[in-house]
């Protein structure tokens, strides 16, 4: 069977960005940005962005370029008779599922909210009425499980249609009013009587703020954030790389990919700090943020219930852009194990993440007994613990120890790879940080997530 490929190099590098663009860029982003120190951090996480993020995603386009599969069959077709490489491509495939159970679950929350802003349920609420509808929502089975199968059937019916027709055309169209929307919102904010202080707290260094919190908490944070980010490690920028063609070098189309992923990032905190303190409400992070925190702000602005639909709008595109990017990398995956047909996968996929999604969904409500990280936590946060604190820095670290070692795919066949078409090609010197320091930087990625 013809593999399919990517229509457009803009469809590579949208699909790309859209799977590295996540909530996580609104949520969680701007106010640690704010937390340790502003432009300071900025710099950090820049810094550790072109130094951990950039080469492991070259990596892990050049495994997927060169096989020509997904990340079980990848392994297969580029490692050595006898070794074991593809084992990892199974961790891999169960990350895919895993971040599928609860994202399905925070998309519908998404989803949900932008229903509630456009039919004016927050009007002439006050902040106290606004906390106690997130928390209607969150005990509502119905609701969560309406949302979440609504999500789940939107991104396997549109993986259904085929890669160019589908997941590239949607994301194209996703991606391109997602960067408009967000440069609306974020001028909006700008405008706001009081936003300019919000903006200077936002981006001004301030080492006082990061000698506070302390300058080694700030340095972790930055490598944890540049890392997790671009949603490396389990193989779902390595199905993308499956399907382009070899016209462009690795290096320059993975630069593009995170700066379009750090735009996103910092424009978040143009929308969020000046609002916030033009309405002078303390920025949170996490779910209350998007949830609690700026409805209020919206409720208190003029035409406040235009500007919250779009930002909810554009919260359901960054959540669901990663969510067609994952999903088309399970049912890639199984049409390569079990030679199914796309339509065949899709339909296998639909019923499984439905099954697989509702332990999340029913996490706040039915299950809410179940606490499996101490009092207080669900469902959701031990499946992100299981992603973001193993199977992603796992991950990475086994993209990059094929890439770099002789008892894998090795240096030498992976510069070539990487550095096939026009750009930014990857020098020769860089094999000593590839090799001794880069798999340090990880493994401390590792042992600070278990250990935290």
């Amino acid at each position: 069977m013809e593999r399919e490929k990517l229509g457009s190099r803009m469809g590579f590098i949208l699909l790309s960005a859209g799977c590295a663009i996540g909530i996580g860029n609104v949520w969680r982003f701007p106010y640690i940005t704010g937390l340790y120190g502003g432009g300071v951090f900025v710099l950090f996480y820049l810094f550790f962005l072109i130094t951990m993020g950039v080469p492991v995603m070259t990596m892990e386009f050049a495994v997927g370029r060169a096989s020509r599969k997904s990340i079980i069959r990848s392994y297969t077709e580029l490692e050595k008779p006898g070794q074991k490489w593809h084992l990892h491509g199974y961790l891999g495939m169960a990350g895919n599922y895993l971040l599928m159970m609860f994202y399905t679950t925070v998309a519908g929350w998404m989803l949900y909210y932008f229903y509630q802003m456009l039919t004016g349920r927050f009007a002439g609420k006050d902040a106290a009425q606004v906390g106690a509808m997130f928390q209607e929502m969150l005990e509502s089975p119905t609701v969560l499980m309406t949302v979440m199968i609504v999500i789940v059937v939107a991104g396997i019916l549109i993986c259904s249609m085929g890669l160019q027709n589908g997941v590239e055309r949607i994301t194209k169209v996703m991606m391109s009013l997602l960067l408009i929307i967000i440069v609306v919102l974020a001028v909006h904010s700008l405008t706001l009587e009081g936003g300019m202080e919000g903006l200077k707290f936002y981006l001004l260094p301030d080492f006082a703020r990061m000698k506070e919190v302390g300058i080694w908490e700030t340095i972790t944070s930055a490598m944890n954030q540049a890392f997790f980010t671009l949603s490396l490690g389990i193989g779902a920028m390595a199905i993308f790389g499956s399907y382009i063609d070899k016209k462009r070098t690795l290096l320059g189309e993975s630069v593009n990919i995170a700066l379009l992923d750090t735009f996103v990032a910092i424009v978040s905190g143009l929308i969020i700090f000046p609002s916030c303190f033009a309405f002078r409400i303390s920025p949170d992070m996490g779910p209350s943020l998007i949830f609690i925190t700026l409805p209020n702000v919206f409720n208190s602005m003029a035409g406040g219930r235009v500007w919250g639909t779009l930002f909810f709008v554009f919260m359901t595109f960054a959540a669901f852009s990663t969510i067609l990017a994952v999903f088309e990398n399970i049912i890639s995956c199984c049409m390569d194990l079990f030679h199914w047909s796309r339509k065949k996968s899709c339909v296998f996929n639909l019923f499984a993440l439905i099954l697989l999604s509702t332990p999340c969904a029913l996490g706040y409500n039915l299950w809410s007994a179940f606490q499996p990280l101490g009092e207080g936590s669900t469902v959701l946060d031990l499946e992100d613990f299981a992603v973001s604190n193993v199977i992603l820095p796992i991950g990475s670290l086994c993209y990059l120890l094929f890439c770099v070692t002789r008892f894998g795919w090795g240096f030498d066949k992976y510069r070539e790879e990487a550095n096939i078409g026009e750009g930014m090609k990857i020098p020769k010197w860089i094999r000593g940080y590839v090799t001794y320091v880069l798999p340090v930087l990880l493994l401390l990625l590792i042992i600070m997530g278990l250990v935290g």
